[in-house]
């Protein structure tokens, strides 16, 4: 059973989350052989000022 993990900065639409899960899975079973059943996406969104790029928050780099 496939597990993906997928970190994201906060504030897409549910939209776009749920595209990405359907076409990581897609992708997923393609590639792997894979049923879809057995495909699973995990979607962390992260608030931006708990993510660091080169030691300053992504909520600072606005």
């Amino acid at each position: 059973m496939p597990i993906v993990h997928i970190y994201l900065l906060e504030g897409r639409t549910e939209e776009k989350i749920q595209g990405v899960i359907r076409e990581v899975t897609d992708t997923i079973s393609t590639v792997l052989g894979s049923p879809k059943e057995n495909v699973r996406v995990i979607v962390s969104e992260v608030p931006k000022s708990h993510w660091g790029v080169a030691g300053i928050p992504m909520s600072d780099k606005q």
